[in-house]
């Protein structure tokens, strides 16, 4: 057979490090690396920069309208050859990683027009594959017949320490209580929205890496890929 080139889904809780990893394994295999997580962001961002977030809450019917004129896509950083998020043609990878956009994400997201509207825009972008994408309902919504599902967890704690780590390092004042707090809330509405919950699809294999590595996690996906009957570089095995 030739090659195959696979959607790979990756879904999980908050801060467990479906990002790190989805880009890790995008980088092995050669693919493109979608930040569904990030478009959210996004959303989120453009949401509070235009004054749709107050002390009211969130102004639901006003970002629904505003949703067509709200562009988002990605670019390789030169610098690290990574991603970056670009929202209306404007680089905001950092600005979407801070804790003001993480309070309000899950509110953003769990918007039906919300969702839907950055469904469409993935599978567009997921064109014929080669893809690894992670979130929250990617392989439950976005791409229910992907070639390879994974769902990330980490104990809350866990994930709340590196969260909390990340955030001081970028210079955000917090406390681990209050990012502990961030992580549970967030952990309790993905999992109770009615549109698009936060659940593990039924041949989803789950990763649990509260006490694992980027290159244990790695080598965790390497034994997977042919476990699933898929050779190096996401070729099918030849039989």
């Amino acid at each position: 057979m030739g090659r195959k080139a696979l959607i790979i889904a990756v879904d999980g809780h908050s801060s467990c490090g479906k990002s790190t990893f989805a880009k890790a394994i995008a980088r092995e295999l050669g693919y493109t690396y979608l930040d569904s997580g990030a478009m959210y962001r996004a959303v989120t961002l453009w949401a509070l920069e235009h004054g749709l977030i107050g002390e009211e809450g969130l102004d639901r019917e006003r970002l629904v309208a505003a949703l067509p004129g709200i562009r988002i896509s990605f670019e390789k950083d030169p610098a690290t050859g990574g991603n970056l998020t670009l929202l209306n043609g404007r680089n905001v990878e950092e600005e979407i990683r801070g804790m003001e956009v993480s309070r309000w994400v899950s509110e953003v997201s769990r918007i039906p027009e919300v969702r839907e509207h950055l469904v469409r825009l993935q599978r567009q972008l997921a064109g014929h594959g080669g893809i690894v994408m992670d979130g929250r309902d990617i392989g439950t919504v976005v791409f229910p017949d992907a070639d390879i599902k994974i769902f990330m967890t980490a104990r809350p704690e866990v994930r709340a320490r590196r969260r909390y780590l990340e955030l001081l390092e970028k210079g955000e004042r917090v406390t681990f209580e209050e990012v502990l707090r961030n992580v549970e809330e967030r952990d309790r509405i993905d999992s109770s929205r009615a549109v698009s919950p936060l659940r593990q699809a039924p041949d989803a294999v789950v990763l649990d890496n509260s006490e694992m590595s980027i290159e244990e996690e790695l080598e965790w996906f390497r034994k997977l890929l042919h476990e699933k009957g898929y050779g190096e570089k996401g070729d099918e095995d030849r039989h």
